[in-house]
């Protein structure tokens, strides 16, 4: 039987590559924005345009996975925005707009799939954190929290789940080349010194590493980091 993944924050970025590979792996999709093409629609992918911060929304999508493929075997809590800046510019409305988004609209899609999960004793839940959820830096203090938020609470939950079928990972990129900071007006590449941004691509290879594992193997979180992010 297919296997059928939701992912959040599907229209670009590190969603589109987890979407593209899954896809190629032969995975049922539902693939959640607020800007996707229903043309992409077809026998193995829907397509739900929806605010994630809606209290509805999870339970949405998790009705749509399982009436038009019968289960909801992988979620990829991906969709995401950032605000960093100085105390002085820091715009407060999108900080807390970010912090909804991040976090309380995650925290809503986790333990709504996560009830159907354990019920069931099967699943796999993808939290894209960052490396920012493991340290931070000047200027970051927010974005680094919602991150240390989510890996907080899958770090609970994997102790909570240890002795189940449903499985936490926390994804820790550092520089990924998306559209994250297409408003910046010096890219943080050229901040950092960093050459080569990772690729979307190489998060979507590092989790289908990880979906690969023997089922008795745990894997709470990965780094992946460009050549040359110190961090």
């Amino acid at each position: 039987m297919k296997k059928t993944a939701v992912i959040t924050g599907a229209s670009s970025g590190i969603g589109k590559a987890l979407s593209d590979r899954l896809t190629k792996e032969g995975y049922n999709l539902v693939l959640c924005s607020r800007s996707l093409d229903t043309a992409l629609e077809n026998g193995s992918i829907s397509v739900c345009n929806a605010d994630l911060c809606e209290v509805n929304t999870p339970a949405i999508l998790l009705e749509k996975a399982l009436k038009d493929f019968g289960s909801a075997d992988y979620l990829f809590v991906n969709a995401g925005i950032i605000e960093s800046a100085p105390i002085e510019t820091i715009d407060i409305e999108k900080m807390c707009a970010m912090m909804r988004l991040k976090v309380e609209s995650s925290f809503r899609l986790i333990y709504t799939f996560l009830k159907y999960m354990k019920k069931n004793n099967k699943g796999h839940i993808f939290i894209t954190s960052s490396v920012l959820g493991t340290k931070t830096r000047e200027n970051s203090g927010a974005y680094a929290a919602a991150n240390f938020a989510l890996e907080a609470l899958a770090e609970s939950l994997r102790m909570e789940l240890s002795h189940t079928g449903v499985q936490i990972t926390c994804i820790e990129p550092g520089l990924v080349k998306t559209n994250l900071h297409r408003d910046w007006p010096v890219h943080p590449s050229e901040l950092l010194g960093i050459s080569n941004c990772l690729d979307p691509s190489d998060i979507a290879d590092a989790v289908i590493d990880v979906i690969n594992k023997k089922d008795y193997i745990r894997i709470p979180r990965i780094m992946i980091l460009p050549k040359g992010h110190r961090i």
